[in-house]
């Protein structure tokens, strides 16, 4: 028997004898209807409440076992590409051991086929008129949801496209008069309602049969689940931008508790209450987007919408607001983006229409501000006047009267007046504070103590969130070109290095990553419905097919027990296959609880203390 089959043989046996008293499990196989072995087939088990599911891999041979606490009248499917879903139902009690086999048959119907295909494969079919409609389409119309899916995908006419580009342009999308009515036109020819056929390659990789995805759902249909975070205590913390609330989910009970941020006198939309936001989801005040725990147990969230920063004490339940100054013109603290936290406890956020990063000290609760390049005159313009645009719209609510406004608009500047920056991360060899500028396609250094600012030009565009390694590389996603960069701080000089597509006439757009304790980087590749692991010593990328369609990840973050976790939240949430968001946690082999925390990463440092 050859070394990897024996390894899990090992591995599979371990899982069958050396499971938990409370723990049932599964096995079997997943096998074609003629017999042969299916390899890769994710096999899902909900729990009776169909609020939690759990999901394994089969290996080569077509064998697979799961572990679980569920019991009660369950129901297990398992899913491959191109085969239909099988979907069985079960009765499970604790400590039982079952053996559950599937048969899968090829899908027959193209209509069938169709549905099944990611949102990748649909986008991929649009009539493309030229290459910057291409480039202004991905930056602008993917970066809160897929396009392709069933919810987008939905024939219209070129007008109601146009109706449904302007509600976008009313979160922030950035488009010329010209790239609208591009865009709207090319909607309406390429999304006909008819089923498309599609060759895509999904390759398996043996590293799946050792791994594990769970999954909780969680808050409701119109909430935006945007950042999850893991806390000292390893439970998650999720981040719901619309409805100004947070979720703290225990992982071992499943308990969810939910904590509503502070009613202020701002009205709903805050600084942004101007444009039309997303119809019901947007129903709160602060719109908390990212999230960051210190030693002490505070944790800070970034208020993009009210322009404040925002305190919550887990242990106390208590609420603190730090209002962001917004000085002349009121152009300061609109739309605080990313946060992290310093070996020294202070905290930094990229302001993102703003064009500034803000240094928060938490002991004496004082803020800094670092003002960015504005990279030319026509950004210079936003970034002077952006707060007058918003003011003067705030006087007419969700009319989207900024449009008439802006200079994105009326100068045919799009996206290209906008410096946006969006990710931000702490250098653990020397404490160097680097950023992303999304639409201007810069990297950034902020020294820590000088406040000095170095800005670098990146090979591929659309950089979003960036992170380090431990050796203190940093990695950075490109959005709109499909790669996957690292730039050595040291010598100032980029890696490329091009993610794998499903298909040749694919794209895919990387929204953010993170670096484990072990070098190897995790990637949200958003457009697939699949997480990428590439391990550098390797120069190796596995492919994490998730059991869900239509998939958005965020921000990973990891665990002291071994897990890489995200929150799952397309906007709208409703558009999930299972119309939620969730708390979903990968563990890249069942056998291993050890954590993948990097030092250097805050949850990993107050750990030990």
């Amino acid at each position: 028997m050859p070394p990897m089959k024996s390894a899990y043989s090992l591995g599979l046996l371990t899982l069958l004898f050396g499971a938990s008293a409370s723990a049932a499990t599964l096995s079997g196989h997943v096998m074609t209807d003629d017999g042969k072995a299916v390899a890769g087939s994710m096999v899902t088990i909900w729990n009776e409440a169909r609020n939690r599911k759990e999901t394994v891999y089969s290996d080569a041979d077509g064998r697979y076992s799961l572990e679980t606490g569920f019991a009660g009248k369950l129901q297990v499917r398992t899913r491959t590409p191109y085969f239909r879903d099988v979907v069985q139902p079960l009765e499970l009690a604790a400590s039982d051991r079952q053996r559950l086999d599937f048969r899968v048959a090829k899908i027959a119907s193209v209509e069938e086929l169709s549905s099944s295909l990611t949102a990748s494969a649909h986008a991929a079919t649009l009539p493309f008129p030229d290459a910057p409609t291409k480039e202004a389409f991905i930056s602008q119309c993917s970066f809160c949801h897929q396009q392709g899916n069933a919810s987008t995908r939905i024939p219209r006419s070129e007008e109601q496209w146009g109706g449904t580009i302007n509600r976008m342009e009313g979160y922030l999308a950035t488009l010329t008069y010209g790239e609208e009515k591009s865009i709207a036109k090319m909607l309406a020819e390429g999304y006909d309602g008819k089923p498309i056929k599609a060759i895509q390659s999904h390759d398996f990789s043996p590293e799946l049969a050792k791994a594990r995805v769970e999954e909780w759902h969680a808050a409701t249909p119109l909430s935006f689940l945007h950042d999850t975070i893991v806390l000292a205590d390893d439970k998650l913390m999720g981040i719901d931008e619309g409805r100004d609330e947070v979720y703290i989910l225990d992982r071992q009970s499943g308990q969810i508790d939910t904590y509503q941020m502070p009613v202020t006198d701002e009205v709903k939309g805050g600084n942004f209450r101007g444009m039309q936001m997303p119809i019901g989801i947007f129903t709160g005040k602060h719109g908390p987007h990212s999230g960051a725990q210190i030693s002490d147990g505070r944790v800070f969230f970034t208020g993009a919408l009210s322009s404040n920063l925002i305190m919550f004490n887990p242990s106390t339940k208590a609420w603190k607001l730090y209002p962001i100054p917004q000085g002349f013109l009121w152009r300061k603290g609109l739309y605080s983006h990313t946060i992290r936290v310093d070996k020294e406890d202070n905290v930094w956020f990229t302001v993102l229409i703003s064009n500034t990063v803000m240094k928060f000290d938490t002991k004496t609760e004082q803020f800094t501000e670092i003002e960015t390049p504005h990279n030319g005159v026509l950004r210079w313009i936003t970034d002077t006047f952006i707060g007058v645009v918003l003011k003067i719209s705030s006087w007419f609510p969700e009319q989207n009267f900024h449009l008439a406004l802006s200079h994105h608009k009326w100068l045919n500047g799009g996206r290209n007046v906008f410096n946006w920056p969006y990710g931000i991360d702490i250098n653990p060899l020397d404490g160097g504070v680097w950023y992303s500028k999304l639409l201007a396609n810069k990297i950034g250094h902020i020294d820590p103590v000088t406040h000095e600012v170095t800005e670098y030009d990146v090979p591929h565009k659309g950089p979003r969130r960036l992170r380090f390694g431990p050796d203190g590389s940093l990695w950075i996603p490109s959005f709109d070109e499909g790669y996957l960069m690292r730039f050595d701080t040291q010598s100032k000089t980029f890696e490329s290095i091009a993610l794998p597509l499903l298909a040749a006439n694919e794209y895919e757009i990387p929204y953010a990553l993170n670096v484990d304790k072990h070098g190897d980087v995790w990637i949200a590749t958003n457009n697939t419905d699949r997480v990428m692991r590439y391990i550098p010593a390797q120069k190796k990328f596995i492919a994490y097919p998730m059991p869900n369609r239509v998939i958005w990840f965020r921000d990973f973050e990891f665990t002291r027990d071994g897990r890489v976790c995200t929150s799952n939240s397309n906007l709208p949430a409703y558009a999930h296959e299972d119309g939620l968001p969730a708390f979903v946690c990968i563990q890249p082999d069942v056998a291993d609880t050890d954590t993948l925390q990097p030092a250097h990463q805050h949850a990993a440092v107050m750990a030990t203390k």
